[in-house]
């Protein structure tokens, strides 16, 4: 008889088995069941030897993303320090705006199939990592959903800081696949997972540039099912990091400053994209209000 394939039984479990098939043939000799009869394949079970090896079963391995480190987000910190993120100022207009921008953003990616989204300003200074940080916070709330920020400016990394996690983070080793993905990635929330880069590297545009890393980032997505990947990179148009690491985005999100971004900044920067991958919008940062509306 083929072995059966069962869980959790021991030398008892088998032993009362191996009884119950001998009385109920011994019951089944007396009278005849024409409902056994008529089922040539029961009858045949029900004529071979009971079992006597048991092979166990192995539970269900966790996902990739299950098994991520969490390193919860210090909430009282933030509140005491007035964080300007998303998460703690809900009714604030800016708050309203980041949202805005999530669900405008996920119809677009919907809508062409898209997952992998840079953000980087023209110059420095202009919020890109405010930015990156905020819309994947907001991006988090989505109940079911799957989000990894991953700080590719190697040049002045920020995304820790701005979460104020204490957490180091190599990713030069990640990406160059020295490291693995479960000892790399964090995770705050059920939702939100994180890539941090522990300290500024010379060779950052390199780094990028290498076949390594968009393997990694393939592999990484494909692992965790991510719905939405953030790439925190540093500025357009005064390092080649962004250049180098265009075939692994379906579009950038361009950060400008009201107080120092320019037409020409933008014109540049739209001129350094075309025809590489697509421009996803224009956020505006430090926007004034107008008294007149």
């Amino acid at each position: 008889m083929k072995d059966f394939v069962t869980t959790g039984l021991e030398d008892a479990d088998i032993a009362m088995t191996q009884q119950g098939f001998k009385k109920f043939r011994r019951r089944r000799g007396k009278r005849q069941d024409p409902v056994i009869e008529n089922a040539p394949e029961l009858r045949e079970f029900l004529d071979t030897e009971p079992p006597t090896r048991i092979e166990h079963v192995p539970a269900r391995l966790p996902e990739p993303w299950e098994i991520l480190r969490r390193v919860p987000i210090d909430v009282r910190q933030h509140q005491l320090n007035r964080s300007p993120l998303v998460n703690f100022f809900r009714e604030d207009p800016a708050a309203k705006a980041f949202d805005l921008l999530r669900t405008r953003l996920l119809h677009t990616l919907k809508a062409k199939g898209w997952k992998r989204v840079a953000i980087a300003a023209p110059t420095a200074g202009s919020g890109a990592t405010f930015t990156a940080v905020n819309l994947a916070l907001s991006l988090a709330r989505v109940p079911h959903s799957r989000t990894i920020l991953m700080d590719l400016n190697h040049r002045h990394p920020g995304v820790a800081e701005a979460l104020k996690l204490n957490q180091p983070g190599d990713m030069p080793g990640f990406l160059a696949g020295d490291l693995a993905m479960e000892d790399h990635l964090i995770r705050p929330t059920d939702t939100l997972a994180l890539g941090l880069t522990r300290a500024p590297d010379r060779n950052a545009a390199e780094i990028l540039h290498d076949s390594h890393c968009a393997a990694t980032l393939e592999d990484m997505i494909d692992r965790t099912a991510a719905d939405v990947v953030i790439y925190d990179l540093p500025p357009v148009l005064e390092y080649d990091d962004l250049t180098a690491f265009l075939p692994q985005v379906d579009g950038v999100l361009l950060v400008s400053d009201s107080t120092q971004t320019t037409a020409a900044h933008l014109a540049a920067c739209e001129k350094m994209l075309a025809g590489h991958t697509e421009l996803l919008g224009v956020v505006l940062n430090r926007a004034r209000s107008s008294k007149n509306g």
